[in-house]
C-alpha cells in the first residue's frame, strides 16, 4: 500500500490513473487545446492572449508560454472550444495561429513539460 501511495504522488502516474478512471467510469473528460502562436514577443502579448482565452465560457484554465509560443486552453468538462473561434480571437489580437491540436494533457502537465526543457 505504501508503494502504491508513493507511486500516485508522481504527476505522470496520477494523470494516467485519473485518465483511466475517467474512461472506465464514462466521466466527461475535458481536453486541452494546444495552440502554436506566432508573433508573441513580450509579457504583454502573453497576458492579452491569456485574458481573451479566459473570457470564453468553455475555458477552465489557460497557460501561455512566450518562450515556446504555446497557448494551452483547458476545456471545462462536457464543453468544447471551437477551433475557428480560437483562431479568430488570436488573429483579432494581432497574432498568427500556426497550429491547433487537442491533447489529453492537463495544463499542469503542459506547464511542467515546457519548464522541463
Amino acid at each position: 500500500m505504501k508503494n502504491t501511495l508513493r507511486a500516485i504522488r508522481s504527476p505522470r502516474i496520477a494523470a494516467a490513473a485519473l485518465t483511466a478512471f475517467a474512461l472506465a467510469t464514462g466521466a466527461a473528460w475535458a481536453e486541452t487545446v494546444k495552440v502554436t502562436v506566432d508573433g508573441m514577443v513580450c509579457a504583454f502579448c502573453a497576458g492579452s492572449i491569456e485574458k481573451k482565452m479566459k473570457a470564453n465560457k468553455e475555458t477552465a484554465d489557460v497557460f501561455v508560454s512566450l518562450e515556446n509560443k504555446i497557448v494551452a486552453v483547458a476545456e471545462k468538462p462536457g464543453m468544447k472550444l471551437d477551433d475557428a473561434l480560437l483562431r479568430k480571437q488570436i488573429a483579432d489580437a494581432g497574432y498568427e495561429v500556426k497550429g491547433i491540436e487537442r491533447v489529453p494533457q492537463s495544463i499542469a502537465e503542459i506547464r511542467a513539460s515546457v519548464r522541463g526543457k
